[in-house]
């Protein structure tokens, strides 16, 4: 009974050790692939999510600015004129 045991407590070690080795090589090969993605999106030229967000805002001030002076031009256009003479 004692070496069914000790058999038991080797197998147990192996799969132990096996599983460690496992997880480091899923923890390697999560860093290799996350290294890859990076270089690959570094390479497209993309944007960070707070340029957009800054280039977004602006475009949406020019958008409410340029509204603004339309409206601006249409009741200087639409006011009678006035003749200074």
């Amino acid at each position: 009974m004692q070496t069914r045991n000790r058999l038991l407590d080797d197998i147990a070690r192996v799969a132990n050790g096996a599983a460690g080795v496992a997880t480091g090589m899923r923890d390697e090969v999560e860093t290799l692939v996350q290294q890859r993605v990076e270089r690959v999106l570094s390479r497209l030229n993309l944007v960070t999510r707070e340029e957009f967000e800054a280039v977004k805002a602006m475009a949406a001030k020019a958008r409410s600015e340029q509204e603004a002076m339309e409206k601006r031009l249409k009741d200087l256009e639409n006011r009678p004129h006035e003749n200074n003479e």
